[in-house]
């Protein structure tokens, strides 16, 4: 297979089937305690990752990783994924792994290189970021529908295919009903992270579980096509501020004006966008009914 940092013998042994032989292996990340791989054979292909067992946080990214699986079965059993997302996840002798169907599209942030850019603003381009939101607000609804919040909401928690459709991976951090054992959950990435979660991280102690709920997800949402389109993040800090200091600012319900730093006008984006940051979470639109606004 040729590849300097191989994945886990014991999960490539399972997955081997699903994608034929034979295969090739490719390392697409390394950092924050985990590692990635695309493993494609003539059958398909699927995403691989597993914790770094040589790293300090190997044993909260092999429990995380074990919270995922538990998570992705779950969310499917309720019908909120599809059955086919999920392909295996097991144990190996440093930790825990867990493969997933291959989605083929780019991080948002990606995808939006041209609409940032003053010359996106041409009829191709306005339909297809419309289309983003809409899609990317129909997956949310579907885990909204039962009950769940995906909690971790952000530029590359979702990929942009070719025909321009989102889908949400990494349910590492998601929210659902009951009361099973879990990692606390403390807000993910700041940048888009809802107010009431920023308030809520900042008035509890460390191990406390905030539970995320689906206008978070919405927040989110807004929080990340505001980023993507216009390069700005929607709330002003310093990007070398602590953590707590930013949350602070966050929990004011604040943010930048789109008028002031969108490249160029398009009131009916930004009218998606701007429900999505109301401050109030009862303010902000459901995902479903987001979507059924684009659609229309």
């Amino acid at each position: 297979m040729g590849e300097t940092l191989p994945p886990p013998s014991e999960a490539v042994d399972r997955v081997k089937d699903r994608v034929g032989e034979p295969f090739t292996t490719r390392l697409l990340g390394d950092r924050r305690g985990s590692r990635a791989w695309k493993i494609e054979g003539p059958k398909g292909a699927v995403a691989l990752k597993a914790n770094n067992p040589d790293d300090d946080t190997a044993r909260d990214k092999a429990a995380e990783m074990a919270q995922e699986d538990d998570h992705l079965i779950r969310l499917t059993e309720v019908g909120a994924l599809s059955p086919g997302y999920r392909v295996d996840a097991g144990a190996w002798e440093g930790g825990r792994w867990l493969a997933v169907r291959w989605i083929d599209g780019a991080p948002v942030w990606h995808a939006f290189a041209l609409a940032r850019r003053p010359e996106g603003d041409r009829p191709s381009v306005r339909p297809w970021l419309l289309g983003v939101a809409r899609t990317w607000a129909e997956r949310l609804a579907h885990m909204h529908a039962a009950g769940w919040a995906h909690a971790d909401v952000q530029p590359t928690n979702t990929l942009i295919t070719n025909d321009g459709a989102a889908g949400v991976i990494d349910y590492a951090l998601a929210c659902g009903p009951g009361n099973r054992p879990r990692l606390p959950y403390r807000g993910a990435l700041t940048h888009t992270t809802a107010p009431e979660i920023a308030d809520a991280i900042l008035s509890t102690t460390a191990d406390t579980h905030i539970r995320a709920k689906p206008p978070a997800d919405i927040w989110g949402l807004g929080a990340s096509l505001f980023w993507c389109w216009t390069r700005h993040r929607p709330v002003a800090y310093e990007d070398d501020a602590p953590r707590e200091a930013k949350l602070k600012v966050i929990a004011t319900g604040a943010t930048l004006s789109l008028n002031d730093v969108r490249p160029w006008a398009f009131p009916e984006f930004e009218q998606v966008i701007r429900a999505c940051l109301a401050p109030g979470p009862e303010n902000r639109p459901t995902a479903a009914d987001l979507a059924t606004l684009l659609a229309s």
